[in-house]
């Protein structure tokens, strides 16, 4: 099954994914040698634990309010913010309550 969104269309991005009880939904926007774009939905209580990667990471909220760590602090983004994770810094993703992004990574 082909997860791409349609190009050409005008989208309505906090309608793409649903939430997922208990879960974390993705769906991917594009992918190419130079980057990424992902739309993610997390069920509150999900999380993605302490990594890196090799490139930045532009996340913007969409829908509610995430916990995000940056090495050493963390920072509770809502609906309408963006933060960029540097890249090679260590990073994490809690979920107090549910909430939309999207995760653009740009390869340097």
């Amino acid at each position: 099954m082909d997860k791409k969104i349609e190009k050409g269309v005008v989208l309505t991005t906090n309608d793409i994914v649903d939430y997922a009880d208990d879960g974390i939904v993705s769906k991917e926007f594009e992918h190419t040698k130079g980057g990424s774009i992902t739309l993610f939905s997390f069920d509150k209580g999900q999380k993605l634990s302490e990594h890196t990667a090799p490139f930045d990471a532009v996340l913007q909220i969409i829908d509610g309010e995430a916990e995000i760590m940056i090495g050493d602090k963390w920072y509770k983004p809502k609906a309408g913010d963006m933060i960029i994770i540097p890249k090679d810094t260590l990073h994490a993703v809690n979920a107090n309550s549910r909430f939309k992004m999207i995760l653009t990574m740009i390869k340097g």
